[in-house]
């Protein structure tokens, strides 16, 4: 599996045989770069617009927006559950949905705009996960200790953060990724522009890692 990050929480995750999906498509009121992108099935964690713009996807892709569970090929399987938005019930922000993608053997979970911290039922959901996507920021979602705790409670093997500040969204009330590291007590990883991950060396892999800052 091919993993690029696009910015904001917006992935682009690519089989060995080519299905493409993309999470959390972007508008322009985000700042970082856009551009069209190819894909075969969108998620979308909820309907604020720099979480669902789907109009910049190329293709018929297949939407994904509510809770359920759907197979899209014979190897490729997207479920998602429902999670607040804030520390309130929802009552500030409303929901978001925790997304698990299944694909080449891996299971990628994408945690939208989650507010809070996780429930028991949530936590079994999200059960051996592989790459974990994290927002850190902050202020529209958990912050960098809640985001370490979530880390500690789902035990992936990958962890990827999401959702912070940088130069195209200085203006936002967000943190950048320096405190998730520090409260996870891990060093600062070296950013990559592209991350390629396989079942078989999953393990032996490095387990965090950045993507670096899209280039305009």
């Amino acid at each position: 599996m091919l993993l690029q990050w696009n910015g904001h929480s917006e992935f682009l995750l690519e089989s060995a045989d080519g299905y493409r999906v993309l999470t959390d498509p972007f508008d322009d009121h985000v700042g970082y770069p856009m551009r069209k992108v190819r894909a075969d099935a969108v998620t979308v964690s909820h309907g604020h617009g720099d979480h669902s713009y789907t109009q910049k996807v190329m293709g018929n892709p297949m939407i994904l927006s509510a809770p359920g569970r759907t197979r899209l090929t014979p190897d490729v399987e997207i479920s998602a559950v429902s999670a607040f938005h804030d520390d309130a019930e929802g009552a500030k922000r409303g929901n978001t949905l925790l997304t698990v993608i299944e694909m080449d053997g891996l299971r990628i979970a994408h945690l939208g705009d989650l507010g809070t911290t996780l429930s028991g039922e949530q936590k079994a959901f999200l059960h051996e996960i592989d790459v974990l996507l994290v927002p850190v920021g902050g202020f529209y979602t958990i912050d960098a200790a809640q985001a370490a705790q979530t880390v500690r409670d789902i035990s992936p093997k990958v962890v990827i953060p999401m959702h912070y500040k940088t130069r195209y969204n200085s203006g936002w009330p967000i943190s950048d990724d320096a405190p998730f590291w520090a409260a996870l007590g891990v060093p600062v990883p070296e950013k990559t522009p592209l991350l390629r991950i396989t079942k078989e060396d999953i393990g032996c892999c490095r387990p965090f890692y950045m993507f670096e800052v899209p280039q305009a």
